[in-house]
């Protein structure tokens, strides 16, 4: 008798234990042993896991702590770019463009013909100076993505159209005619980012400055059939990409590259050309 009434006595007291604890609900997960388990007691922005056992202050406080803020000043934003990107000369880019330590560079031109003509006419200058290092490293990239069908000469006639090679479908651009020469450097960079008919993109297998660096090397081919300079002293093949030196002067002496370039216009052409006559030299002819 005696043990039914304790074995009575602890199932009622385990029975009354159990009502006592809260049950979980819709917006409640009821009791809970070791609660610091489950809600940590650190605190992750933008997520708003308030838990009284374990915070401090209201929840109107804690969720004006989580809450996003303002940047600091000066912050530059992801899609824009972070650092400054050196050239292998050291050098930042003479634009003083944002370029993140990824080579990841935001494209606003479209994939369509609207958007290659608006490259084709917008996009002029290149963004980094010509240097020997630049050269070298856009060599590489060419011979190893583009000479298999453009040719080690950028004549259209690599190793895939050639009679000891494969069979390609379609005739690859031919990087020594009039028209590719006369190409702005938008039309290069876009086929590079986007493709080109049966030419497919390069934008993940070449970063910002790689693209730049390969469209350097195809004009320092193109000069060279053309008998012109195109080097880290010296530009005659085109107006639109700037020698390392040109640059590194510009940035030791600004004033006086200002007051040289000021010289425009017709005046300007004939000076030069008759200093250019003056010292036995033929005035070089521009490509543009």
């Amino acid at each position: 008798m005696k043990n039914i009434i304790k074995i009575s006595f602890i199932f009622v007291v385990s029975l009354a234990f159990l009502q006592s604890c809260q049950q979980p609900g819709k917006n409640s997960t009821g009791s809970e042993y070791v609660p610091d388990m489950a809600h940590s007691v650190a605190i992750e922005s933008n997520v708003y896991d308030y838990y009284y056992n374990n915070r401090w202050g209201s929840k109107d406080d804690y969720h004006t702590l989580v809450g996003p803020r303002l940047p600091v000043n000066g912050t530059v934003p992801r899609s824009e770019g972070a650092l400054l990107e050196k050239t292998n000369t050291g050098m930042n880019s003479h634009t003083g463009r944002a370029i993140p330590a990824n080579g990841s560079v935001p494209y606003h031109y479209a994939n369509s013909e609207e958007g290659r003509a608006a490259a084709m006419v917008e996009i002029l200058n290149n963004p980094y100076p010509i240097t020997t290092a630049g050269l070298e490293q856009g060599k590489e990239l060419y011979n190893i993505f583009c000479a298999t069908c453009h040719g080690e000469k950028a004549d259209g006639a690599g190793y895939l159209v050639r009679e000891d090679g494969g069979k390609y479908p379609v005739q690859p651009a031919n990087f020594m005619s009039e028209e590719h020469i006369a190409a702005t450097n938008g039309r290069y960079y876009h086929a590079i980012y986007f493709g080109r008919n049966l030419m497919g993109s390069y934008k993940d297998k070449l970063s910002y400055s790689e693209r730049w660096h390969v469209i350097q090397y195809i004009r320092s081919l193109q000069a060279a059939g053309q008998k012109l300079a195109y080097s880290e002293t010296e530009n005659t093949f085109n107006t639109t990409d700037q020698p390392f030196a040109m640059v590194k002067a510009k940035m030791a002496a600004p004033d006086a590259m200002e007051a040289h370039s000021a010289v425009t216009g017709a005046e300007g052409e004939h000076k030069m050309e008759d200093k250019a006559m003056e010292a036995g030299h033929a005035p070089a002819e521009h490509h543009k």
